[in-house]
């Protein structure tokens, strides 16, 4: 198994972070067996691409709501990841409130 589950959406609070805002939150490594993600497709063009990061965050996006770590952004990184045979990837975590 490569995530926890895989979900269709967003189940948590908007979090009015854009890309500046996401930059300030720190990096960390997480399990991707811990991974929610909110997305169930991916361009198989952005997992192939190896520039897929030129103009885009290095780390992937994760909101931890609830006990429970979403994959926000950076699906292809994951997904990467996993077929490099690594358990862990690095994500800016950020933590919402209820």
């Amino acid at each position: 198994m490569i995530f926890k589950r895989v979900g269709d959406g967003r189940p948590y609070p908007d979090h009015g972070l854009d890309p500046k805002g996401w930059a300030a939150v720190a990096p960390r490594q997480v399990r991707l067996d811990e991974l929610i993600t909110i997305k169930d497709t991916l361009h198989l063009s952005s997992l192939l691409d190896e520039d897929g990061t030129f103009y885009g965050d290095l780390f992937a996006h994760v909101v931890y709501w609830r006990r429970e770590l979403y994959l926000e952004d950076g699906l292809h990184r994951a997904l990467r990841a996993a077929l490099q045979q690594r358990t862990m990837l690095h994500a800016r975590v950020l933590v919402l409130e209820d």
